[in-house]
C-alpha cells in the first residue's frame, strides 16, 4: 500500500522520482525501491516526505483517503514502518523459497535427462 500511495501522489504532485530524491537528499533509487515496496523509510524520512508531499504520514502508509486521524506520533510512525518491514521480510523470504523449489525441481529434470540419456547411449 505504501509503495503504491508514495508513486501515485509523487506523480500528482508533478515530481520524478529524481526530484523527490533531491529533495530529500537520497539517491533516485532510494525512491525506485520504495516505490516497488523493496524498502521503507525510516521515521523521520517517512516524516519529511509527507511534508514535502504535503499529505499526512497516515495517508502514505496506507490508511483511507477520507480518513480523520492522521498519525502524528513517531513512536506510532515506527511502529507501522516496522509492520511493513515485517510484511516486505516475509514477502522476500517466501519468494525465496519458492525460488530454491523451482531451482531443486530444475536440476532434477536435468539429472533425469542426464541419467537417461546415458542408459540410451549404453543400451
Amino acid at each position: 500500500m505504501f509503495n503504491e500511495n508514495i508513486k501515485k501522489i509523487r506523480k500528482e504532485k508533478g515530481l520524478s522520482q529524481e526530484e523527490l530524491a533531491v529533495k530529500l537528499n537520497v539517491v533516485r533509487q532510494t525512491i525506485s525501491k520504495w516505490e516497488k515496496g523493496l524498502s521503507v523509510p525510516d521515521a523521520d524520512l517517512l516524516i519529511s516526505l509527507s511534508e514535502i508531499l504535503e499529505t499526512p504520514v497516515s495517508i502514505l502508509l496506507g490508511k483511507d483517503m477520507e480518513a480523520k486521524e492522521y498519525v502524528s506520533d513517531k513512536n506510532e510512525i515506527a511502529e507501522q514502518l516496522s509492520r511493513i518491514n515485517f510484511q516486505l521480510s516475509e514477502r522476500t523470504l517466501r519468494n525465496r523459497h519458492m525460488w530454491n523449489i523451482i531451482k531443486i525441481i530444475l536440476i532434477t529434470i536435468v539429472i533425469i535427462t542426464i541419467i537417461i540419456m546415458l542408459l540410451s547411449a549404453a543400451g
